[in-house]
């Protein structure tokens, strides 16, 4: 299997992990304020990533170079996870995870400014058609909801946290310098834990502990574990491999993964129209998808 491929086995991994923490973000968002949760599961998954680290041969002496470098993508990372709680609030799932299927336009834009990353013509046409497939299921297939631009609040909110999860993508690449993706997850996620303890304090103290439902423990242990070190692990080592655009380009997988979980939690499926939409973010992975394997085997004939 050659490293573009294992990018995109990381990235499928990472489509489905991601998607569990819309379901569950949603039933634990009105308990918790955004910033507690996050400060607590970043902690968690920044300890998991130390043992990982530690059992695979410790840190490198040049590891911490730059301390910089963790901040500005722990910023990026850290606002995406809290206005994604903050959105849950009041956003539907399947429509949250709809919001981030238009993080890789955002992605393709900024991976071209960092990282000069040139779509092809066939990328430019599925990005374009994961979008409007995005588009579809945020109104619900209601042309007159897109006419009015009638979005909800918390659809909006979370745009915004794509918009910065859009910038972290093609920010890995471009800042590291070398370190294993376990290290440099590290070095985020632990700078990630001192910005959210910081911003996070006053609802640390706010927060009942002993009250909270059961739901709210799951949810952080599942977003720890999965959705925080795993999927930091699977992006930074897809990112190193693949360009940005089609890294971003998994997360079109994403509401099919939602409808997936609400399914396993005893909900309907969404209206057959707005499956239309779903359909469409999954063609356009296609379509990239096509266009990746056609690249490989032109190399491979050149070569």
């Amino acid at each position: 299997m050659t490293e573009g491929r294992r990018g995109h086995l990381a990235m499928l991994v990472f489509s489905a992990l991601v998607a569990g923490s819309f379901s569950l973000g949603a039933q634990a968002a009105p308990h918790i304020a955004p910033e507690a949760l996050n400060a607590v599961r970043f902690v968690l998954a920044a300890a998991l990533i130390f043992a990982l680290v530690m059992a695979t041969g410790g840190f490198e002496r040049t590891a911490f170079r730059a301390p910089w470098r963790y901040f500005a993508l722990a910023f990026f990372f850290c606002t995406y996870f809290v206005l994604m709680f903050e959105g849950l609030k009041t956003g539907a799932p399947v429509s949250m995870a709809a919001v981030f299927t238009l993080t890789p336009l955002i992605a393709a834009g900024v991976g071209w400014v960092l990282l000069r990353q040139v779509l092809t013509g066939r990328m430019a046409v599925a990005l374009a058609i994961g979008g409007v497939g995005a588009l579809w299921v945020i109104f619900r297939a209601d042309l007159s909801a897109f006419l009015a631009f009638g979005i909800g609040r918390g659809e909006i909110i979370y745009f915004f946290g794509c918009i910065a999860h859009a910038i972290y993508a093609p920010l890995v690449p471009k800042l590291n310098r070398g370190e294993r993706p376990a290290v440099f997850t590290f070095g985020t996620l632990a700078a990630g834990s001192v910005l959210l303890l910081i911003v996070g304090s006053p609802a640390l103290v706010r927060t009942e502990w002993s009250t909270l439902p059961s739901i709210v423990w799951v949810t952080i242990a599942y977003t720890s574990v999965f959705a925080s070190a795993a999927t930091f692990l699977l992006l930074q080592y897809a990112s190193l491999r693949i360009p940005s655009a089609k890294v971003m380009a998994y997360t079109y997988l994403t509401p099919s993964w939602v409808i997936l979980w609400e399914v396993a939690f005893g909900r309907p499926l969404p209206p057959g129209l707005v499956l239309i939409g779903v359909v469409l973010t999954v063609l356009a992975l296609a379509l990239l998808l096509k266009d990746d394997s056609q690249v490989h085997g032109r190399q491979a004939s050149e070569g």
